[in-house]
């Protein structure tokens, strides 16, 4: 009984200290993120065929939505994917790729980004990755998610890893509290 007890105590403190990663070297120069930030990635709107370059703008993007969390408000995706900011990045270029990009996969869109209630329209936006797929941005800040999160989860506000501080949104568009 004790062993089992011992066991369940190891397993709750791995899985509470999941979040966001000891490395703090930061991210590698230009390089695209690898197939691990694909598949860590929560599913982005995917094209059900070919599109023609007209069809592109017409294209609904991420959605960004509002919602309940243990900290208040905050921006999650359409499939309830918690999002954060990279406390490091002073402008809406992108500084995480790599292993970086497999622990905090980008938000992702293939068209424009939309806003569900709560989210200010005007302050979604999008950033060129330099393996040149396109991120969401919410107030000039690159949108992340943390790739061992699950659905309505916000476990990592607040967390050091790769040269900075990962921070839950705000519908502000600003780090919540």
């Amino acid at each position: 009984m004790r062993r089992l007890l011992l066991l369940a105590l190891a397993v709750t403190a791995l899985v509470a200290s999941g979040c966001g990663s000891d490395d703090d070297s930061g991210a590698d120069d230009g390089a695209a993120a690898g197939p691990a930030a694909t598949e860590t990635a929560p599913a982005e709107e995917q094209p059900t065929a070919p599109a023609e370059e007209d069809d592109a703008a017409e294209r609904e993007g991420t959605t960004i939505k509002l919602d309940d969390s243990q900290f208040g408000q905050v921006i999650f995706d359409e499939d309830g994917q918690a999002i954060y900011l990279f406390d490091k990045e002073t402008s809406d270029t992108s500084e995480c790729y790599d292993d970086c990009a497999a622990e905090w996969p980008p938000v992702l869109t293939e068209g424009e980004p939309q806003a569900a209630d709560g989210v200010d329209a005007s302050l979604l936006g999008t950033t060129e990755r330099d393996d040149g797929t396109t991120q969401v941005t919410y107030n000039d800040h690159p949108l992340y998610f943390y790739a061992h999160e699950g659905r309505d989860e916000v476990r990592c506000h607040n967390v050091p890893g790769f040269g900075g501080i990962w921070l839950a949104l705000g519908a502000d568009g600003n780090r919540i509290s």
